[in-house]
């Protein structure tokens, strides 16, 4: 175990989060725009300039650092620190040599991983997991995103896809095209990216205050649930049985103690826990018991503090 903090990078489509880790505490930390359309190379010197003007804040200098950790939406080879495949978001990713680029531009040692599996690390290491050798974490965000500690160990796999394609398990073989090529996922049934056209295409549409909305998210579904607009509970209460059968499907998958929900969506996590609970214990076909639903601890935070413990853990 190395003592020395870790800058941490969750890479977000809308923000870059930067964090400086130490444990189970981000000490200080910032972010920049990430403007994810126009990829991730021209991006970059911003992100080192952000890191080195937080170290100067902090009167440090990258000698009192331990390494840079690296959490990202995507398909991660973590051996070859490599992006191997990233939707929508960074397109550019997949050919950036990030290894060179955190050398070259910092002078630190790299780790790099996937964003749900830093979330659950965070979680498994510091959060309502630690200690719990069999849990799923899921994200509920732009996207849908899952991770799996079984056993006592994070899954990877053969090519870095075990556990975390939750979001692309299919629950409705006559819905529509994902992102990913298949159809009727979770992400095209409820996520935030799919949310706003599959409510616009609502017959009822034009006769729901969501109409009236400038930006038609969960935020707005479930406030516009709680004022009793049909449309918006309607809305809210098919979501709620998406992430339940998404959380199902991981349970008959990875047997797992408990199943922990983090990501933006959480703001409405008084709702949401109840329900996946109800949910689950009904449906799950787990004969010694019933797993537990929990929010996250970290909802924001998880991605850095797993990103800083592989830099110095791992």
């Amino acid at each position: 175990m190395i003592n020395k903090p870790a800058i941490a990078i969750d890479l977000g489509g809308t923000k870059i989060k930067i964090g400086l880790v130490q444990g189970n505490t981000i000490l200080a930390g910032t972010a920049i725009d990430a403007h994810s359309g126009n990829g991730l190379q021209e991006r970059l010197p911003f992100v080192a300039a952000a890191i080195q003007a937080l170290l100067a804040q902090q009167n440090l200098t990258v000698t009192d650092i331990a390494g840079v950790g690296m959490a990202v939406p995507g398909i991660v080879d973590s051996v070859q620190k490599r992006i191997l495949s990233i939707d929508k978001k960074f397109g550019d990713a997949p050919g950036i040599d990030f290894e060179s680029w955190c050398t070259n531009a910092l002078g630190l040692t790299l780790a790099i991983e996937n964003d749900a599996r830093t979330a659950l690390i965070g979680e498994w290491k510091f959060g309502k997991a630690k200690a719990v050798d069999n849990v799923v974490l899921i994200t509920l965000g732009t996207g849908v995103g899952s991770s799996a500690v079984i056993e006592g160990k994070l899954l990877r796999g053969k090519h870095f896809t075990a556990g975390i394609l939750g979001g692309h398990s299919v629950i409705n073989y006559k819905g529509t095209v994902c992102n990913c090529g298949n159809t009727g996922c979770v992400e095209t049934e409820a996520a935030t990216w799919s949310i706003g056209a599959k409510v616009k295409a609502h017959p009822a549409f034009a006769a729901s205050t969501l109409a009236n909305e400038c930006l038609i998210d969960f935020e707005s579904i479930f406030r516009l649930a709680n004022e009793e607009d049909f449309l918006a509970k309607q809305m809210r209460d098919e979501s709620l049985d998406v992430w339940a059968a998404c959380a199902i499907n991981l349970i008959h998958a990875y047997d797992p103690e408990m199943v922990l929900v983090s990501g933006g969506i959480m703001a409405s996590s008084s709702y949401i826990i109840p329900y996946l609970q109800q949910k689950t214990d009904a449906h799950a076909w787990t004969p010694w018991g019933k797993v537990k639903i929990e929010s996250a601890s970290y909802p924001d935070a998880a991605a850095l503090l797993g990103a800083g413990y592989l830099v110095t853990n791992e």
